[in-house]
């Protein structure tokens, strides 16, 4: 417990310092002002010029954090893109190779039946033969 009250009595510490020398500067600028016109000019001019300078470095962090979101919005929406047309590739090479596939059962299916259809007409063929033969030799008789 001593050690966060002494943290909090060394802040409060340095909070009195800051304001007393704050306060001092500021006694320093109005007795300025009240000894010389140019003096009160010049202030208000520098406090303008630091209130400027400070504007400017916050408009400078604003638009660095702005280009760092923009960046980053650009690298995900380009990640998600080639995830995207990745998974389209790979839809389409499945799908071509499930149509080679279908193609060659059907060539196979397709030359079968031609098979098939060759040896039918092979067996109707010489059974027409055979019946020719047949039909020559009780012709002959």
């Amino acid at each position: 417990m001593a050690t966060d009250q002494e943290k909090q009595l060394q802040k409060e510490t340095k909070r009195a310092e800051k304001r007393a020398a704050e306060e001092k500067k500021q006694l320093a600028r109005v007795e300025a002002r009240r000894e010389d016109p140019k003096a009160r000019v010049q202030d208000l001019f520098d406090r303008l010029e630091a209130r400027k300078a400070r504007e400017m470095e916050k408009r400078a962090a604003e638009e660095t954090r702005r280009l760092v979101k923009e960046e980053v919005r650009k690298k995900d929406n380009i990640a998600r893109e080639q995830a995207i047309e990745k998974r389209l590739e790979a839809r389409k090479a499945r799908e071509m190779e499930k149509r080679a596939a279908e193609e060659n059962k059907q060539l196979a299916r397709d030359e079968a039946r031609k098979k098939d259809t060759i040896a039918r007409e092979q067996t109707i063929e010489k059974e027409q033969n055979a019946r020719k033969l047949m039909d020559r030799k009780q012709s002959r008789k």
